[in-house]
């Protein structure tokens, strides 16, 4: 619905034409090769793959497609992680409407268009203190695994799992590993 509407509201500009919706973002790829847009607007959370992994896919086909991320998840490490998978630009869902069509005008000059909010707090915040691996395993078991678990899945050890837990909690400040995946997913880092 939220799609719909926002096609809606850019097909209402003069200058700017929606070539293409899907609804998840193993289905971006492919309409991108069909429909060659210039602009692919990708959603943070997206059925199939994220809209970080997406814009990480698109960025890599070489093409000189312009990516903005729109999203409820105005966190700053989204942020970061958004501007490192390719993204030109990272509006929030609450900004007016008439800031998307801007955006999509704006990186089409080349610009980059930030959320000025959400760029101070992620200035403010800096990077994720998580290594990958921590990343990993923390995401392994924010989503219910067991220690053995991940250690099979990722390839390591038990202890290993339990020393990346650790020192992910420790960098989070939380008490357990259910808490600091839930700091972590709210400061974006996951």
């Amino acid at each position: 619905m939220i799609r719909e509407a926002l096609a809606a509201l850019l097909d209402l500009e003069e200058d700017i034409e929606v070539a293409a919706q899907v609804g998840r973002g193993d289905e971006v790829l492919a309409a991108v090769r069909e429909h060659r847009p210039d602009v692919a607007l990708l959603d943070i959370e997206m059925p199939g793959a994220s809209g970080l992994d997406t814009a990480a896919e698109l960025r890599a086909t070489g093409q000189n497609l312009k990516i903005v991320i729109l999203t409820t998840f105005g966190r700053p490490g989204y942020l970061r992680r958004a501007m490192e998978s390719g993204a030109d630009a990272f509006l929030v869902k609450d900004a007016p409407a008439e800031q998307l069509a801007d955006a999509v005008r704006r990186v089409l000059r080349g610009e980059r268009v930030i959320d000025p909010s959400l760029a101070a707090a992620a200035l403010s915040e800096g990077a994720s203190p998580l290594t990958d691996r921590e990343s990993d395993v923390l995401r392994a078991a924010a989503e219910g695994a067991a220690n053995a678990e991940i250690a099979e899945t990722l390839h390591l050890s038990h202890g290993t799992v339990r020393n990346y837990l650790s020192t992910a909690i420790q960098k989070t400040g939380a008490r357990n590993r259910t808490e600091a995946a839930r700091v972590a997913r709210d400061k974006g880092w996951l």
